[in-house]
C-alpha cells in the first residue's frame, strides 16, 4: 500500500469516528430533552423543547447525509438535485396538514348541521340478543299478518 493510500485511509476511519461520537452525543441529548419534556407543563416550553430537538435531527441528517452518502465532497449541483426536491417534500407535507386541520376547522364553523362523529353520544343497544328477541319478532311478523288477513276478508 502506497503512503498517499495509507493516509488517506487513517484519515477516514478517524472522520467516520469523528461523526459518530457527534452522532452519538445529539441522539443522547435528543433522548434527555426528550425526558425531560415529559414532565413539563409549560406549553411554550414544550414547543421550545420539540423546536431543539428538530434543529439536533435536522443536525443529524446533515451529518449522516455528508459523511456516510458521501455528499460533502460533491459538487453543489449533485447536492442541490437532492436537497431541493427534500425541501419541497417537506413543504409538500407541511402545507398538507395545514390544509387538512383548517378544513376541519372551518367545516365545524360554517356547517350547523355537522357534528363530527367523534362527539356523538352512540346509545347502548338494548340488552337480550338471544331468543327473546327473536320471538318477539316473530310475534310481531304474526300479529301483522294475522292483521292483513282480517283486512283482506273485509
Amino acid at each position: 500500500m502506497s503512503h498517499t493510500a495509507q493516509h488517506e485511509e487513517s484519515h477516514g476511519a478517524g472522520e467516520v469516528k469523528k461523526v459518530t461520537i457527534i452522532l452519538s452525543v445529539l441522539t443522547i441529548i435528543e433522548l434527555i430533552l426528550g425526558f425531560w419534556m415529559m414532565d413539563i407543563h409549560n406549553v411554550g416550553m414544550r414547543l421550545a423543547i420539540k423546536g431543539s430537538i428538530v434543529i439536533l435531527m435536522m443536525a443529524k441528517a446533515f451529518y449522516i447525509v455528508a459523511y456516510f452518502m458521501h455528499l460533502k465532497h460533491e459538487l453543489k449541483n449533485l447536492i442541490m438535485t437532492i436537497v431541493v426536491p427534500l425541501g419541497l417534500f417537506i413543504w409538500f407535507i407541511i402545507a398538507f396538514l395545514y390544509d387538512g386541520n383548517s378544513f376541519r376547522n372551518l367545516r365545524n364553523t360554517y356547517d350547523p348541521y355537522f357534528k363530527e362523529r367523534a362527539t356523538i353520544k352512540v346509545e347502548k343497544k338494548e340488552e337480550g340478543h338471544g331468543e327473546a328477541a327473536h320471538e318477539a319478532v316473530a310475534d310481531t311478523t304474526a300479529h301483522a299478518s294475522d292483521t292483513a288477513a282480517v283486512e283482506n276478508k273485509h
